[in-house]
């Protein structure tokens, strides 16, 4: 067990030395930096596919919120993008970011109207995941965070439903108490299986968790 204790730098505040106690002392930062992962949310990404099954090699996928390209590395892995008849994932962030080799590293807001254009002309054709780790800066009022995560869901969502094939997953992160209920429905009603899940590598004192959607059932010629 790792247990390094840092000082108070005198330029440093209290909360910032101790994140950086805590990531010193974090197993996850230490195998990310060992196995070459750019975040320690790798592993959250690996650990929900391990549970769900959801990229296979040959699978395109997009990663929305990819910087800075820890779930992108993952994504690349699993589908076999680097191979000549392997998978292909594309990644967009607002911030910017190196790109991954085997990947489409664009940088661009998503909620910029031009981005889903863009996603989509980088695919090239329909999307079989769609992966969003986007999270906006927290507030530290439980109510806000929630709708603003929640509103970052819903516009990946609908993405997903303009790109997905049918059969496709759709995974988004969320914070406790889940999604909302009309999105929850939409959920339901869009795809096969939709769980909530909180992979081991994410922090238990973190409000995070994750929305599976899995078996997307494909948009009605009514367009309901």
């Amino acid at each position: 067990m790792l247990n390094e204790r840092v000082r108070t730098a005198r330029q440093r505040t209290a909360s910032s030395t101790r994140w950086l106690q805590r990531q010193l002392n974090d197993p996850y930062v230490a195998e990310a930096k060992r196995r070459g992962f750019r975040s320690r949310a790798a592993f959250k990404l690996m650990q929900l596919d391990d549970r769900f099954h959801i990229l296979r090699p040959g699978s395109r996928v997009v990663d929305l919120g990819a910087a800075p390209g820890g779930w992108t590395q993952v994504a690349v892995d699993r589908v076999k993008a680097l191979d000549p008849r392997g998978g292909k994932v594309v990644g967009i962030d607002i911030l910017e970011w190196e790109p991954v080799p085997g990947a489409v590293a664009l940088t661009r807001d998503f909620l910029d109207e031009t981005a889903p254009q863009m996603l989509k002309d980088a695919l090239g054709g329909p999307a079989d995941v769609v992966l969003s780790d986007m999270a906006a800066p927290t507030t530290g009022h439980p109510a806000t965070d929630h709708l603003r995560i929640i509103h970052l869901c819903e516009v990946a969502l609908d993405f997903a439903l303009q790109v997905l094939a049918p059969g496709g997953a759709f995974v988004a992160k969320v914070f406790k108490g889940g999604t909302e209920r009309e999105l929850l429905d939409l959920l339901k009603k869009r795809f096969a299986t939709v769980r909530h899940a909180k992979p081991p590598a994410s922090r238990a004192e973190s409000a995070e968790t994750y929305v599976v959607a899995i078996g997307f059932r494909g948009v009605s010629s009514a367009g309901d």
